[in-house]
């Protein structure tokens, strides 16, 4: 079996890295994520927007964590 590659890590410091950020979360969870931002501040990331499920948010988390090195200082997306 053979295990896939790593996503690319993505410098969450550019304006062009936070938006191919989140447009990578909003396509994977395809309609599950609406409204999503990234917002960097000083001791982290915050990230914003709503969630159909637990499950989506979760997965919106593991996405950023995944493909940055800065810190998830908050995670203030909403389950509706």
């Amino acid at each position: 079996m053979q295990v896939p590659a790593p996503e690319q890590k993505i410098d969450l410091t550019t304006t062009d890295g936070i938006t191919e950020m989140e447009t990578r979360v909003e396509c994977a969870l395809d309609g599950d994520i609406h409204n999503f931002q990234i917002l960097v501040e000083e001791k982290g990331l915050t990230m914003r927007g709503q969630a159909r499920t637990y499950h989506a948010k979760q997965h919106a988390h593991g996405l950023v964590l995944e493909a940055s090195d800065l810190p998830i200082f908050a995670d203030e997306i909403e389950v509706w």
